[in-house]
């Protein structure tokens, strides 16, 4: 018995002519002698009448902060219509399927609502299904607490759901079906020759989720990679093979694989002069109160990292009230240029340098790993260093 998860997104399952091709991808995994196990999104997105963020607008900002459990029982529903609807287009399809909510599909979590982990997962009714020839149609984002309430996964939890079934059922592969064809090398609403990438290991993709890349959840990454089970991002739309993410691929020739970038970002410097008694306790502060920060670079005389505009208005009431002084420069982008080929070869930074001063983009910032450099520039300049990048490393199609 090979089974495959498929995962369809919310704009896969936004309208019928949509669900007909999901369907269709269901249908031919079952030709293919595959047994699927099927996890929806909430159809639609913000503005839809049963998206996620279309429900989560119903309830008061203070009664999302006071009841959490409530506001995940109401987060969860817009993926359990999706299960029964999708299990509506089987049937006229003459395929047996079962709707199932994330807690019968065995996902049981800790009781952080709102972003719960997952603690265990119990897939004998799955299994049943299954080789009672049924397709599980399971709604993503949700599973239940020890307590017995229902729970929500968090931002981009349909994703970490096919992943955590694919792991638990040791499915062939986990597919990931979306809008787009799959990873590319760089935003194609920003890169006219931006093209698809085949093959990713698990760290490559990692980074490209981790770094703005929308296409799939890092957290979904990770459950795959732990169990060590292939996903594969692809079009519902089309037929086009995606990208496969897995252990180990094929040695390219490029020694970098792709660029993304994250947006609204801020840049924030600390000098120790100005804050002897609280310089050494800066980064403890900050983790306490909820902000996170990257880029960090630490020099004897001051500290350089970067926050998210989602917190500048926490960050500087923190500071002003304990009396730390501080500069920032607004409007930043974090640009990532990722590559496993780049390990133990020299030159790499010096290339992205030097491509940015050719168009004369001042970077503020960077910072690097085995696989990614990354450089902080004005928020102005992201488009014209990513297409600048583009060209270096020669990624057009």
């Amino acid at each position: 018995m090979k089974i495959l998860v498929q995962k369809f997104g919310g704009t896969s399952v936004l309208t019928k002519e949509r669900r007909k091709l999901a369907v269709n991808k269901i249908i031919g995994a079952i030709n293919n002698g595959y047994s699927p196990v099927v996890v929806v999104s909430a159809m639609g997105r913000q503005g839809e009448p049963y998206a996620t963020d279309t429900l989560l607008s119903l309830l008061s900002t203070e009664f999302k902060q006071k009841d959490k459990a409530a506001c995940d029982l109401l987060l969860s529903c817009g993926e359990t219509i999706s299960t029964a609807v999708m299990c509506n287009e089987l049937y006229d399809n003459n395929i047996k399927a079962q709707p199932l909510m994330g807690f019968q599909a065995g996902i049981i979590t800790d009781n952080n609502y709102g972003s719960a982990s997952l603690i265990d997962i119990d897939s004998k009714l799955l299994l049943k299904l299954i080789n009672d020839g049924i397709v599980p149609v399971v709604a993503g984002f949700q599973g239940i607490s020890r307590d017995g309430f229902i729970s929500t996964l968090g931002r981009g939890g349909s994703d970490v759901t096919a992943s955590i079934l694919g792991v638990s059922l040791s499915a062939y592969a986990v597919e990931i079906y979306t809008d787009v064809d799959g990873i590319m090398t760089a935003d194609p609403r920003i890169v006219n020759d931006a093209s698809l990438i085949n093959e990713l290991d698990y760290n490559e993709v990692f980074q490209f989720a981790e770094q703005g890349a929308k296409v799939i959840h890092p957290r979904a990454v990770e459950v795959a990679m732990k169990g060590n089970i292939p996903i594969i991002i692809k079009n519902t739309l089309n037929s086009c093979t995606g990208t496969t993410v897995k252990n180990s691929v094929k040695e390219s020739e490029k020694i970098i694989t792709g660029i993304t970038h994250m947006a609204d970002r801020v840049r924030v410097k600390i000098e120790k002069l100005q804050n002897n008694d609280k310089y050494s306790s800066i980064f403890k502060i900050l983790g306490n109160n909820g902000i996170s920060i990257d880029l960090i670079n630490v020099f004897p005389d001051h500290k350089i990292f970067t926050i998210g505009t989602e917190d500048l208005f926490k960050f500087t009431n923190l500071m002003e009230s304990l009396a730390i002084h501080y500069d920032l420069i607004k409007d930043c982008s974090k640009i990532a240029v990722i590559g496993s080929g780049m390990r133990g070869i020299p030159g790499v930074m010096a290339r992205i340098l030097e491509a940015l001063d050719r168009e004369n983009i001042t970077v503020l910032q960077t910072s690097d790993s085995h696989s990614t450099i990354w450089c902080l520039v004005n928020g102005e300049d992201t488009k014209k260093a990513i297409l600048s990048l583009h060209k270096e490393f020669n990624l057009g199609a």
